[in-house]
């Protein structure tokens, strides 16, 4: 992971080299960044600074999981969560203002989605390749969660 600065990206700072669920202790890392840096600084993690800093992490995103699966010779290594990161970071910042289960419930649904890969989760993750396609399959997973969100929100 320390071997280049993409590594230490792409691996979610050392959280997708859990041995157990490593893209789910790579969303857990991007709810507690997320509550943590809002809470400590809110003035400065406001909703347009996190979608400024989920674009930048988005096109850094690409770059960090290339270079990383080429490195190790797997193009979307299980170790790479940045994409559940910043995929996660943008449910957040759409559901939130939210209860502790509000929140619980995005990180259920957005696992759900992100493991099962309904179409056209699963096209998208065959279709495109590289940095691009390690992101865009979870940012394709973020909008079914925030459309189960706005669903459950008109009809409950």
């Amino acid at each position: 992971m320390l071997a280049h600065p993409a590594h230490w990206i792409a691996q979610g700072f050392g959280s997708g080299l859990s041995p157990i669920m490593p893209g789910t202790a790579g969303t857990l890392f991007a709810w507690l960044s997320y509550a943590v840096l809002s809470a400590r600084w809110p003035h400065v993690f406001t909703a347009p600074n996190w979608l400024a800093i989920i674009v930048a992490g988005f096109v850094i995103g690409i770059w960090a999981c290339h270079r990383t699966g080429r490195a190790l010779n797997s193009p979307d290594d299980g170790s790479m969560v940045w994409d559940e990161i910043i995929a996660f970071w943008l449910v957040l910042v759409l559901v939130t203002p939210a209860s502790f289960k509000v929140q619980l419930a995005a990180f259920v649904v957005f696992r759900f989605f992100d493991m099962v890969k309904p179409p056209p989760i699963a096209w998208f993750d065959r279709r495109f390749k590289g940095g691009f396609g390690v992101m865009w399959d979870d940012i394709v997973a973020a909008f079914y969660t925030l459309l189960a969100f706005a669903l459950w929100r008109t009809y409950a």
